[in-house]
């Protein structure tokens, strides 16, 4: 028995979950998320509990209901509290500005670098931190990622796009005479 998967999803007041045989619907405060509804489980509501039950006992039953589980449990977070990456710039005449859907770098390139986030996926801008908020989680860890993969930061000075609680492990450099 999948240990992830046995586990019941509390659904909280102000969330409606609605399960169809292909996707289910959850709406909360925050918006609407759509997770699909995979082949060999079972999702039932009931009494403000979620719960999902495999067909049978084959391997693809057995890998999706871990999986149908924390993908409804993350879409259940998402409209009630939503999702944040905070994101940390560092490195001698980097900039970071704007906000909103769209932000602009100066990373030490010879050109300034626009993102533009997708939708649904909030960038905020704080000195030389950046937070990337929303209510699916898939989507803000990805926008997180292509944000860091900008600039990664190495290993010598640090420099670069890190998470805030990522440690960089910091190498030695040349050894002087």
């Amino acid at each position: 028995m999948s240990r992830i998967g046995k586990l019941p999803i509390q659904i909280p007041s102000g969330v409606t979950i609605t399960v169809d045989s292909d996707v289910i619907t959850v709406k909360g405060a925050k918006g609407e998320l759509i997770v699909p509804h995979l082949s060999d489980v079972t999702v039932s509501v009931d009494d403000g509990v979620a719960t999902v039950v495999r067909k049978d006992d084959q391997k693809i039953a057995k890998s999706q209901h871990g999986l149908q589980r924390a993908l409804l449990n993350n879409a259940v977070q998402g409209v009630t509290q939503g999702f944040e990456k905070k994101l940390e710039v560092n490195g001698v005449g980097f900039r970071v500005s704007g906000g909103g859907q769209e932000i602009e770098m100066s990373l030490g390139f010879s050109h300034t670098v626009k993102y533009k986030a997708q939708d649904g996926v909030q960038l905020t801008v704080n000195k030389m931190e950046i937070t990337v908020s929303g209510i699916d989680k898939q989507k803000v860890g990805q926008t997180a990622a292509e944000i860091r993969a900008l600039k990664k930061p190495e290993p010598y000075k640090g420099k670069g796009i890190k998470y805030a609680d990522e440690v960089i492990l910091r190498k030695a450099g040349k050894a002087g005479k």
